[in-house]
């Protein structure tokens, strides 16, 4: 992306022109892609939560990319919005067909190249806020029971159980709840993400 595409900048919400971060771009997108990635597929845990809330995502970012006038990269992003449509009929509690990892994987990394593409990545964990709290619910538990377990000799959790989705169960919320309601706040994140990049 940054030899053949010649992506290097990054656009802050209020500032009119881009910045440009040279080399440090490079480790910047490997960190984003890795880390979305593994996002989405922590993401990927209940029947239809993946698909609908990166169906938002990549929506959100085919109107950014409309707005920027990257109308190929727009189109690119509602076609991957059809085709989660196409995969959530199927995917829709009950599930009849699932993701997995090579597409949440996979999902989670073309997320965040198209997010680097619109060069609105620091928007990328509004946008995406389900999938940061999914994978930082993740780490905080396994990292507080860890720290816990050698201060104490016993390890203590912070969430029921972890992704986050898992924990929201165990309070007593139905797996369809917890998706449409993951969903809504998705689209929320993603009216905001919108809004910021209007800026």
């Amino acid at each position: 992306m940054y030899f053949f595409l010649d992506l290097h900048s990054v656009a802050i919400p209020g500032i009119e022109q881009k910045i440009n971060l040279g080399l440090v771009y490079i480790p910047i997108a490997m960190f984003i892609i890795v880390a979305e990635s593994n996002a989405v597929n922590l993401t990927d845990g209940l029947d239809g939560l993946a698909g609908s809330t990166a169906a938002v995502a990549f929506a959100i970012y085919g109107i950014i990319a409309h707005l920027q006038g990257q109308y190929p990269l727009m189109s690119f992003c509602f076609t991957m919005v059809g085709a989660l449509f196409a995969f959530l009929w199927y995917n829709a509690h009950p599930a009849e067909l699932f993701m997995g990892d090579t597409g949440a994987l996979a999902l989670g990394a073309t997320l965040a190249v198209v997010a680097l593409m619109t060069g609105q990545w620091l928007l990328l964990p509004i946008v995406g806020l389900v999938f940061v709290a999914e994978a930082l619910s993740d780490v905080l538990q396994v990292g507080f029971f860890k720290w816990t377990r050698r201060r104490t000799g016993q390890g203590k959790r912070i969430f029921k159980m972890a992704p986050l989705h898992h924990h929201f169960e165990l309070l007593g919320w139905s797996e369809t709840h917890v998706m449409q309601r993951f969903f809504l706040i998705s689209i929320l994140a993603g009216m905001l993400g919108i809004a910021l990049a209007l800026l």
